[in-house]
């Protein structure tokens, strides 16, 4: 018989893992709404949607809206992302929900805005026992609101828990998914919102809200109530108790939404999850702000159209069609950053301007633009916007208008304060006169007056200039920068004053200034004026002067003490054709005309204009008359002023500051350089000037998330690595990245297994997980910038990691040395792993067979499980495989095993005495069973989940009639398997198949009904009844009803038979193969069961039985009290009763092994006894036979066993043999040997007359058996 010995494990069990326990950091949630006022008045909207030319009240729009609103100076939307369709990772905040109002006069109410709440308790849980979306639905729980005043419902539900426990006891997170529907006047369910689904761990009680907003449609057209929630649990049910993921529909919320509309008031409102947020974040929106009017179409021919102003969309410039005539007309409000308008705006409005300051007579219910305007001097506003709007060098490259006006007023300011910062954006100053407001600007303006010594006082023109103090060479002009959202500084030098005056700086700040070019120029203007308008003139003039003049206008000053001559006066007369003028003096005329033909004559007109012309080349100066090239437009008037000039020898032009009233009749001039090329020189018109551009690090902006996340060990692979702590082996996950340039922080976010995310900071592109367990771990890494600001996404892995549950490496290099009959010594190298050198062990298994094919699946423990850093063992000596495998310090086998034969010669001195084998008893496996039972006539563990040991006891007891030492050897053979399975009832046939491209004989099984595998898996199963020749066999899934599997050989006794599915056995079918070799993989059937073992042990007594049975002595179990047993692979004990025990342990619940072999073999030694005197004396001298006729007794020293009857041949199979050696023996003298026996024999010497010798003969014996009794 080939007896296969079982695998399983030996020795002390491996310390369990330290069981993981996720974060508890699953935590209720809570909502803030807060409600910002953006602005009084209509606003045009958000600056990206407008832009792009969006529809407003589109997704579109509100999404593109997202990316100008700004939560601790982050985007909720990035600005790259799409405005139709966002993915989830452009949201830079998740569960923000937002809602604005432009701020129309008839705008409704922003829902979702709590006016008032009332809450009922509704303490249902949703269930779901089938885990379909029917079952969901048919166990859901439903509520009714029939109160038509209620906008929205509030649902809470409550998790007491949710987590799963695993049998390692490790504490995990879990999901649940659940959908909230709303039904309306008893219609169709629809899901309120997409289903939701909780991921993570709690310990302790969670609660979430929801609001359910109700359509306000339905409700208007009073076709909603009443109006049904429910809600679905779409998860299954746990039906066990290691996953506790029940919840409970708390209480349902009616809300009452507040109905304030905040009439012409834009507005917005944000509702923001609170975890996101430890405090109300600041808040920024980039708006177009407040609606204001602009001129209206024109006059002049050509459509309308062509004579109506525009707005671009871009940048807010107002478009002047070309030859635009204002006549007086405005157009309608609209957005534009144009300062004139904006100035006109403030002035004009009511709500939050001057209003009925500057237009009493306005009134709203009747509305008229002569009321409105009736003290605005639109005519000078329209004149500034234009020349505000004219497009200029940005100096990078484009245009830009000239004057743009981007502020947001938020407090109270004085008007005149006020009014000048605005008129200052486009270098204009208000002025106020006779009852109404005019704006001048420092533009491009022709002289409106010539002033010389004829027309001023006595005193005639006083001359001032600025000190050089004052004067500066650097001007730093802030301004807001819509980039960075920031204050910025544009910095301008003149070179030329720097040298002459070293460097002085001026700040300035850029009143509603978002351009850097705009504030570029600023600067150039604020020098220019410094060093070349640095000159100031004052004098007095007569009424008809004074009262013509205004501050901003430009005059021309002819003045003898610096042109040289008196080249102006007043006229005398003008003929007819306006082409001759008599002046009133020619001194100084008479070389004017010198060499040149640049000549000409400025003359005032009656309308208070200057006309120039040419002086006649041909006529020129006639005395007192000058002749014109061409007619005048104008008769001017007797005592008009006249200027000669030419471009060698030019007047001055200055333009007026102040205009004061001194008597009644005469005025005071004040008046500044003006100097036409200014104006090219701050525009940069024909000036080669460009900006460098900035590279600006915004401490502000996010930055990128790193790149290439990858886990790797040292050699690179994707892996974690095993490292050695405190003589512990522990595995960890090593994080590495492509570090952000200009980074040095990172914010690390991983959870397990779908518990909660835990963060945290590094300060290096790498990150550790010490201790890592088996399972899917996420991984989210983002960057902060210099501000510590986070970046809007982060870079992201999924590693799905194996713990400390890779196999090791197999054993290498084993090698055997013989050291005795019953010992030798194994050694192999150390293992490579760690967690097999530090807690792991050595395991040494032996089968009985020496072909080759034993396996470590049906091997047994020859010794105890060794210490994982061993190399070498000594063991029994046993004929068959030795298999050795490593177990590292989690549990786990190395995957191959490695192995070495010992074919032993029998011994010739041995003799087998004895073999008990339980399972073939009469009644196989009749001892006394603790915790096994009998299945399919194997022994087994009755129910692991309850009990991981049991223990069976021989049914016989060895008694071998006095004290020996015996030899005994184990006989066992067993397999392991997994517990559970499913058993269903199904007929038989037999067909054929095709198996590795061959036709097979199968039987092919059909059950009764779906028997819930997967077709193509294959599994095995256990013939429960109807019986079968092989016990276990191994099939395969063929379709939903059916199973096959080789039929070479097998029999089932019944067409009708209980088949019972195990899930991991491997055993033999009939060919003498494994059906793994046909599985597509090579193993259907998983890993194999590892962490089961069985083992034999004996105890002995030297007392005789104490209790007779039908008069034969016989042991009982009393008669071994307070005898342990002795685990034994091969041994010797000493003896006369044996009691024989079989102990069967499991490391898991789930497993088991069935036993189908058991018992043992017993032998005992041939031993030589030579010449022992009779009572045991030690004296190996001669013995003297008797000269009786009834012999001589001998006694052994020791005794031989010579056989009992329970042993094999019977109670004397075994006697010794014994050879005799007479002393002097005469001629016919001999021996006769009687009543041999184990303890000694009778001996009779004779002589030819067969009588005793006499006198007597000393002999001497040798005696030749087995065993040595005591």
């Amino acid at each position: 018989m080939t007896n296969k010995i079982i695998r399983g494990s030996g020795g002390s069990p491996p310390t369990p893992p330290t069981p993981t326990r996720a974060p508890d950091t699953l935590n209720s949630r809570q909502f803030a709404t807060i409600q910002d006022l953006l602005s009084e008045g209509e606003i045009e909207g958000f600056a990206t949607p407008s832009k792009a030319g969006l529809t407003k009240g589109t997704t579109a729009y509100n999404n593109a809206a997202l990316k100008d609103v700004f939560l601790n100076d982050t985007p909720i939307l990035n600005s790259n992302a799409s405005n139709t369709n966002p993915g989830a990772g452009d949201f830079n905040f998740q569960n923000v929900g937002f809602t604005f109002k432009e701020g129309t006069g008839n705008q409704q109410h922003i829902p979702g805005i709590v006016g008032s709440e009332r809450t009922f308790p509704v303490g249902a849980k949703p269930q779901n026992p089938l885990g379909t979306v029917a079952s969901g639905e048919a166990n859901a729980v439903t509520r009714q609101i029939t109160d038509t005043n209620v906008d929205a419902a509030k649902v809470t539900i409550t998790f007491p828990q949710l987590q799963k426990a695993t049998d390692q006891g490790d504490l995990l997170g879990s999901s649940v998914k659940l959908k909230i529907q709303i039904q309306y006047n008893n219609g169709n369910f629809n899901n309120a919102f997409p289903p939701d689904t909780i991921t993570g761990r709690t310990a302790d009680e969670y609660q979430k809200e929801y609001r359910v907003n109700f359509d306000r449609t339905k409700i208007d057209s009073q076709t909603a109530f009443p109006i049904n929630i429910r809600v679905v649990r779409l998860t299954k049910d746990s039906t066990s108790d290691n996953l506790k993921d029940e919840f409970s529909w708390t209480s349902i919320g009616e809300i009452i939404d507040d109905k304030q509309r905040y009439l012409n008031s834009a507005y917005t409102s944000l509702r923001l999850d609170a975890e996101q947020f430890s405090s109300i974040p600041k808040r920024a929106f980039r708006i177009r702000g407040v609606k204001v009017r602009i001129p209206g179409t024109g006059s002049g021919g050509g459509s309308v159209a062509s004579r109506t102003p525009t707005v671009d969309i871009q940048t807010g410039r107002i478009i002047y069609p070309p030859g635009y005539i204002f006549n007086g007309t405005m157009g309608a409000a609209v957005w534009c950053s144009c300062p004139a308008m904006i100035l006109l705006d403030l002035l004009t409005t009511e709500r939050y301007g001057f209003g009925t300051h500057i237009a009493p007579n306005f009134n709203p219910q009747n509305p008229s633009d002569a009321d409105l305007y009736e003290n605005v001097d639109l005519f000078s506003l329209v004149t500034a916007s234009r020349y505000a709007n004219e497009e200029v060098d940005d100096l990078r490259g484009g245009l830009e208008a000239r004057f743009s006006c981007n502020v947001n007023i938020q407090g109270t300011t004085e008007a005149y304060t006020l009014i000048n910062e605005l008129a200052g954006v486009m270098r204009a100053f208000p002025i106020w006169q006779t009852g109404s407001i005019t704006i001048t600007q420092d533009s491009p303006t022709d002289p409106s007056y010539l002033f010389s010594l004829a027309n001023v006082g006595e005193s005639g023109f006083s001359y001032s200039g600025s000190s050089l103090k004052q004067r500066h060479s650097v001007i730093s002009v802030s301004y807001f920068n819509m980039d960075s959202r920031e204050i910025d500084y544009e910095v301008v030098e003149d070179a030329a004053a720097i040298a002459k005056l070293g460097i002085v700086k001026k700040d300035v700040k850029a009143f509603a200034c978002t351009s850097r070019g705009q504030a570029f120029r600023l600067g150039k203007a604020i020098l220019f004026s410094e060093q070349q308008e640095s000159e100031i003139v004052t004098f007095t003039t007569s009424i008809d002067a004074g009262a013509i003049v205004r501050p901003g206008s430009v005059i021309r000053i002819n003045d003898p003490v610096r042109s040289g001559a008196r080249r102006a006066g007043r006229i005398k007369s003008v003929n007819t054709a306006k082409t001759q003028i008599t002046v009133d003096n020619t001194q100084d005329l008479s070389g004017f005309m010198g060499s040149g033909t640049d000549h000409k004559c400025s003359v005032m007109l009656p309308d208070g204009t200057l006309e120039t012309k040419d002086v006649s080349s041909a006529q020129g100066i006639q005395g007192s008359v000058i002749h014109l090239d061409s007619a005048l437009s104008q008769t001017p008037n007797i005592n008009s002023i006249w200027l000669l000039h030419k471009s060698t020898s030019f007047h001055q032009t200055f333009r007026v500051i102040t205009v004061e009233e001194q008597d009644g009749i005469n005025y005071a001039i004040t008046a500044l350089t003006y100097l036409p090329a200014k104006y090219a020189t701050i525009d940069s018109e024909n000036v080669s000037i460009t900006l460098p551009d900035r590279n600006v690090s915004l401490l502000n902006q996010p930055v990128d998330p790193p790149s290439n996340l990858r886990v790797t060990n040292e050699l690179g692979e994707p892996k974690e690595i095993i490292v050695v702590v405190n003589a512990l082996a522990i595995s960890k996950i090593l994080l590495s990245w492509k570090p952000v340039t200009g980074v040095t922080q990172y914010l690390v976010q991983y959870r397990f297994n779908n518990s909660n995310f835990v963060s945290e900071v590094v300060f290096r592109p790498d990150f550790e997980i010490i201790n890592s367990q088996k399972g899917t771990y996420e991984f989210k890494v983002f960057s902060f910038n210099a501000a510590l600001k986070i970046s809007t996404t982060s870079s992201d892995l999924i590693f799905n990691a194996v713990g400390k549950t890779q196999p090791p490496d197999d054993v290498q290099n084993l090698t055997l040395e013989p050291i005795s009959n019953k010992l030798v010594r194994l050694r192999w190298s150390e293992s490579v792993n760690a967690d097999v050198i530090h807690g792991g062990k050595v395991y040494v298994r032996h089968s009985n067979k020496t072909d080759g094919t034993g396996t470590f699946q049906d091997s047994l423990d020859l010794v105890e499980a060794l210490a994982g850093n061993t190399t070498e063992a000594v063991v029994p000596s046993i004929e068959g495989e030795y298999i050795l495998k490593f177990r590292d310090d989690q549990g786990i086998f190395s995957l191959g095993e490695t192995s070495i034969i010992l074919d032993e010669p029998d011994l010739i001195d041995s003799q087998q005495i004895f073999e008990d084998r339980e399972d073939t008893d009469p009644t196989a496996f009749g001892g006394d069973k603790n915790n096994v039972s009998i299945v399919g006539g194997a022994l087994q563990l009755s129910n692991p989940s309850n009990n991981l040991t049991g223990t069976y006891t021989f049914a016989d007891i060895l008694d071998l009639g006095a004290v020996f030492s015996l030899n005994v050897k184990r006989v066992i053979q067993a397999v392991g398997f997994a517990e559970g399975g499913q058993t269903i009832t199904a007929t038989y046939v037999r067909t054929t198949a095709t198996i590795s491209g061959q036709s097979q004989t199968v039987i092919e099984i059909t059950t009764s009904s779906a028997h819930g595998r997967s077709v193509g898996d294959y599994i095995n199963f256990v013939a429960v009844t109807g019986g079968a020749t092989n016990g276990v066999f191994e099939i395969k899934a063929v379709t939903t009803t059916t199973f096959q599997f080789l039929a070479t050989g097998n029999a089932i006794s019944s067409s009708n038979c209980t088949f019972a599915f195990v899930n991991t056995i491997d055993t033999l079918i009939p060919d003498g193969t494994l059906w793994d070799d046909y599985a597509p993989n090579g193993d259907f059937d998983g890993p194999k069961v590892n962490d089961v073992n069985a083992s034999l042990a004996v105890r002995a007594t030297s007392a005789a039985p104490a209790n007779t049975v039908n008069g034969v002595p016989t042991y009982q179990d009393s008669d071994f009290a307070n005898k342990p047993f002795n685990t034994f692979v091969n041994g010797t004990f000493k003896g006369r009763g044996f009691q024989f025990r079989l102990t069967l342990t499991s490391e898991s619940v789930a497993h088991n092994i069935s036993v189908q072999q058991l018992g043992i073999k017993a032998n005992f030694e041939s031993r030589t006894e030579r010449s022992y005197v009779s009572g045991g004396s030690t004296s190996t001298a001669p013995l003297t036979s008797s000269s009786s006729t009834s012999g001589l007794d001998v006694t052994f020293g020791k005794p031989f066993f010579a056989g009992i009857s329970t042993t094999q041949g019977g109670a004397n199979a075994f006697l010794p043999s014994v050879g005799i050696t007479i002393v002097g023996a005469a001629a016919g003298d001999y021996f006769v040997l009687s009543n041999v026996s184990g303890t000694g024999f009778n001996i009779k010497i004779l002589d030819s007359s067969n009588n005793p010798v006499n006198p007597a003969k000393e002999f001497t014996f040798q005696a030749v058996g087995y065993g040595k009794g005591v």
